[in-house]
Parts: structure tokens; sequence; C-alpha cells
């Protein structure tokens, strides 16, 4: 139970913060689309449909109501379904769940029931006793409909789908409720007190409370919390809703009495796991509210880090330049062979302000949840680390999988125009689990194999473990087959094999900027490639064409087998020698330099190459882009096309 005492800490140091996602316990969120509009002495004023950027709700809830289920879902007390506010829903047509289709009016019997309860306590409130005061009346789908909110057939029937003029606009009801079922639709309550400017239940603190006193004044069952270790009310379920307000999945769930869930070892779910209600509720709630804050989601798949003092921490799965500002990670030189110095003092500092802020002992937790069906979760990842270490693994992967990429963007002014647009900027980081997915799988890869790839990584960044080989060979297999690609999704996806490459062979201690003193076979054959497609590509910008070189071409060929492609290659070259004439001289050069660096048998040889052969021919690239000796005009239109 580590894992919920972490929460229950959170939750107790988080509480005063002034953020409504954080629930108060025994309150759940629920996608609202009527609003309704009564007075404090129970009279019906109006009623709206909600627009579903507003339709997000606070709710009180009981512990079955919470994460209710099955044919028979439990009635919440105060906002609901329309089957349990209004008394004459059977009467309109209204369709139940199924469970109660051989008794139409039980659950607006249970809801009514429940609210009597709690308007007859001593924790009672003038809302809910408003509420209840026109919900007792049992008329609330005829003053919806002559409203104008719900719309009724021929036979003064709950209209099941819209079917007027297609020139008519379709009614509102239909279009925010669940497959346009308006009786589906869930409502919430808006009290007008005159003295009173809180009119909305889902906002008001003191309804809150007053429902949180009443139910837990209704605990009966107590018993040892394995959380903290005393005797208290135990929860008798727990919640769900954890990833988002749709997730029915529980992490904690005993009610399988004839599934064998806990028959055989224990006599009653209580002995297989005690837990205090409030504890539970907290932990909950506060899993919920650091998933939708600061959380990874992806379908089923939800991973979340954070300090247990509630002050904000590094997204190990961020983007680099959105946990670091774009800003500040952009290369400040021009000199490549600084950029490794310059993001290790950058990401020191930023290193520097979070350990300042949270401090060095304060407990960090990464956790990762995923579910193979709608109703049971499971733990698919947990560690918990000083703040001191979490950080140092967050720095460490950042410097040692990083490499110079173009594909992130900035928004800027247009100085002419004034409009905002957007431009490619040149950046130094390491890729993000998702970006490094799409490198090794493509953009359309399935969610499945998405999820488990960013869980093989995640242990890489959180643990310092290696990078698994098969996909650091899948991506630079991508990276080496050009043709197959877009140019901008081959750039990304060259950059990113590089980034891992580099990760995979840390002891190699790669630069990324380049290495002139380097002379192993891979990382020769990959400047040499370089060149000649730096040499072609520049020759034919000059006669104003566009197409790909045929280095570019024969990439995966030469790959392969790069003794036997080399002569082709260069063969090719000797049109556009002759198209620049004396303007190549520098390159020649250079190729007839690299060319010298190799052993012998090393260059005759026409084994395979490497993921390093990606390496030497980014690094040679780069170097080119920044060559002195090539015309200005040309450096400032291979500028334009990497912006």
């Amino acid at each position: 139970m580590s894992w919920m005492q972490k929460l229950y800490e959170t939750y107790e140091n988080c509480a005063s913060a002034k953020d409504t996602s954080l629930l108060s316990i025994c309150h759940t969120t629920q996608k609202a689309q009527i609003e309704i509009i009564i007075d404090n002495a129970g009279n019906f004023n109006r009623a709206r449909v909600i627009a579903k950027d507003q339709a997000r709700t606070i709710i009180p809830c009981t512990e079955s109501s919470g994460g209710r289920a099955g044919i028979k879902p439990e009635a919440h007390p105060l906002c609901d379904k329309l089957q349990y506010l209004a008394g004459d829903f059977a009467i309109y047509g209204g369709e139940v769940t199924k469970g109660y289709a051989k008794n139409p009016t039980e659950p607006y019997e249970k809801y009514t029931e429940l609210l009597q309860q709690w308007c007859d306590s001593e924790f009672t409130h003038p809302k809910a006793k408003a509420v209840f005061e026109y919900v007792k009346k049992g008329n609330l789908i005829k003053d919806l409909v002559e409203s104008k909110v719900l719309f009724l057939d021929d036979n003064k029937k709950l209209l099941k789908e819209w079917r007027g003029d297609t020139k008519q606009e379709v009614p509102e009801i239909f279009k925010v409720t669940q497959n346009s079922i308006q009786g589906d639709a869930f409502a919430r309550w808006i009290i007008e007190i005159p003295t009173d400017p809180q009119s909305a239940v889902w906002t008001d603190e003191s309804l809150f409370d007053s429902w949180t006193r009443f139910y837990l004044s209704t605990k009966k069952t107590s018993g040892l919390c394995l959380v903290t270790g005393v005797n208290i009310a135990l929860s008798d379920q727990h919640p769900a809703k954890i990833r988002n307000d749709g997730d029915k999945a529980k992490l904690i769930s005993s009610n399988d009495i004839s599934g064998f869930t806990f028959r055989g070892r224990f006599l009653s779910a209580e002995q297989a796991c005690g837990v205090g209600f409030e504890v539970t509720q907290k932990a909950h709630n506060a899993l919920r509210w650091l998933i939708n804050r600061q959380g990874y989601r992806r379908g089923d798949l939800a991973i979340v880090a954070w300090s247990t003092v509630g002050k904000k921490i590094i997204d190990p799965l961020a983007d680099p330049y959105s946990i670091f500002n774009i800003d500040e990670m952009e290369s400040d030189s021009e000199i490549l062979a600084a950029t490794t110095q310059e993001l290790a003092i950058k990401l020191n500092k930023k290193i520097a302000g979070y350990q300042g802020e949270i401090g060095n002992t304060a407990g960090v937790v990464v956790m990762g949840l995923d579910s193979a069906t709608p109703g049971r979760m499971a733990m698919t990842f947990y560690r918990e680390l000083t703040d001191s270490d979490f950080l140092h693994r967050i720095e460490d992967w950042h410097k040692s999988c990083c490499w110079i990429h173009n594909y992130h963007s900035k928004e800027i002014i247009d100085k002419k125009t004034g409009k905002k647009q957007k431009i490619k900027v040149r950046l130094v980081g390491a890729p993000t689990p998702n970006d490094i997915v799409e490198a090794a799988y493509g953009s359309k890869v399935d969610d499945k194999l998405r999820k488990t790839t960013v869980m093989r990584i995640l242990p890489c960044i959180i643990d310092g473990e290696k990078i698994p080989r098969d996909l650091v060979e899948s991506v630079v297999r991508r990276a080496i087959n050009r043709g197959a690609m877009e140019a901008w999704e081959w750039n990304k996806t060259l950059s990113i094999a590089c980034a891992l490459y580099r990760k995979y062979q840390e002891k190699e201690n790669y630069e990324m900027a380049l290495d002139e003193k380097r002379a192993k076979r891979d990382y020769l054959y990959g400047r040499l490639l370089a060149l000649a497609d730096g040499l072609e590509e520049w020759a034919l910008r000059q006669g104003g064409e566009n197409r790909q070189t045929n280095a570019a071409r024969l990439m995966q060929r030469f790959a392969d087998h790069p003794f036997t492609t080399w002569p082709t290659i260069e063969l090719a070259l000797l049109p556009y020698k002759a198209r620049l004439g004396k303007k190549t001289a520098k390159i020649e050069g250079l190729i007839s330099k690299v060319t010298a660096m190799f052993e012998p048998d090393d260059f005759i040889s026409d084994k395979k190459l490497s993921g390093e052969f990606l390496l030497g021919y980014h690094c040679q690239r780069e170097a080119r882009w920044y060559e002195k000796s090539i015309d200005k005009e040309i450096i400032s239109e291979i500028e334009e096309e990497i912006v």
C-alpha cells in the first residue's frame, strides 16, 4: 500500500491548493448536458442545454454511485441522469436502465430517498432542500419539454431521434447527449437565492462540505486501515474515473463474490484489503488530480510523476523544449562543437531551479497505469525516488540521449504583417518517447504497440537502463530507408536515430559536432555519403532543379553494400562537378581527405554499415552547412529549407 500512502500524503499536502480539480472526498465529476434553474422554494424558473466545453461538473456521490456500473446503477444524491431526477420519466416514455425495467420508478424512488435523508439530517443545506422540494413534485420532464430543452413525438413520448426537416437546425440536446438520446441526459442545478451569489451547486464549497459531513456520519463499518495502521471507518468500494471522467476501471476491487477474487483466502473482502474511507477517497482524488494536471495519457495508458510535497517537477515524458523553455534550449552559437557544453550549462541551471523548489529530501513518485478490460486497472510501473535521484536521472537522460533536431517549431510575430506564424528551429535535446515510437514504427503505429514501447522506454529514463537494442535497430533501419518517407519525416527520423544510437553506444562518447579525427570505417563512409549528397544538392540548386540526389536515392543500398555502391555515386557526381567548376575544390578535397583516412581493408570491405554511419553522415552534413568557403547565398538557401 506504499503507493496509496504516497497519494494520501500528497492530498494532505496539496489540500489547500486553489484547484477545483482536486476534489473533496465523497465527490466525483460528470459531464452534464442540461442545466436546471430553480428558486430557493423549489419552483422551476428555466432550463438550458449546456455546451460541451462547459459540461464538466463536480457532484456529490456515495461509494456505490461514485464507481457505479452494471444493470442497476446507484443514484447520486443531487445531480444525476433524468431517470433518477424525474418522477414523470416513465410517463413520457423514458427508457430506464435494464435492471430497473420491471419497476421504472425505482431510480426516482432511490434518488428522492437518499436526498431526503440528507435534507432531514443535521447536515442539511438550503440548496439540497430546494432541489428536493422541486423533484418531489414529479414534473421535471414536463417542465423541460415546455422550456424546449426536450422534445416529444406525436404520441407525447420523448423523441428517440431527431427527424425534423433537413433544413431545420437540429436541437442542441441531440448534439450533446450520448448517441443523441435525450433521455440519457445528465442534469445539474442552479438555485437562485437572493442573498447567495454562489448559485451553481457544482461550485458551492459549503454544499460540498455539507454532503461530506452527512455521508461520513452514515459510515458504520470500521477496522484496521492498512495505509494508516489505525482503526477507522473502512471503505466498502473504491473510486473509479481515475484517468478521465468516463473511466470505469478501478485499481482496487473486491465485489466479485462469485468470481473468487478473494474467496479461498479470506472470509470477506475487508480481510483481503482494509483501507480507510477517507484515505482511499483522498488517495484516488489526488491521483485523478495529478494525471489531469501533469500526466501523460494515451489510450488506456497513463503515466504521472509527482512530488509528495505538491511542488512542480519535471515531466519525464514531456518534450524537453516545453520543460526547459524552447528559447533557452535553442543553440546560441553556430559553432556546433559548443552545443554539448551549452546544453549542459542550461540543463544544470534548470535542474538547480527545480531542486531549489522542492528540496533534496522530498519524495518523487513515478507511476504507470494501464487496463486490459474496462473494469480493472493495473499498476504497470512504480518507482519511489528522492528528489535529487529523480532530477539526476532526468538530467542524465537529456544529456546522454541528445542530438541536433530541426523538427520543432515556435510561434513568432511577423514584423511585416504583424501576424503569428510558426517557424521551425534547430535545437539540441533528447527526443520524447512518443517521437521515438513514431521514428521506430511510423506515425500510424497502433495504440497497443505505442504504449508498450513507451513503457519500455520509461525505465531507460527513470532507472537508467540501456535502450532496447531492437528499438535502436528499428529506428536506424527506417532512417536508412530514405526513399520510403517524405523529406520532413526522414529528417526527423534521422536525428532521432542519431540520438538513440549515441545513447546506446554511450561508451564511445560520440560528439554531436563533426569529429575529424575519428577514423572508424562506418563513420567515414557516412561522411563520404554526406559530402557527395551535398555536392550534388548544391549543383541542383544552382541549376534551379528540385529533386532527390543520387546519394539520397542510393542510401539504403549504400548502407548495405558501401564499397560496391560508392563508385556509382562518385561517377554520378561528374556532371555536377563540371557545372560548378572550381567552386567544388573544397568539397572534392574533403572527399579525398576522408577517403585517405580509411584503413585499406576497411575501405574495400562491403560489410553492412551500422548506425554509426548515420552519425558520420549527419555530423558531416551539419558541418557542410556552416562551411564558410561555400557561397553565402547557398548557405542562406539551405538554412531556409531547414526552417
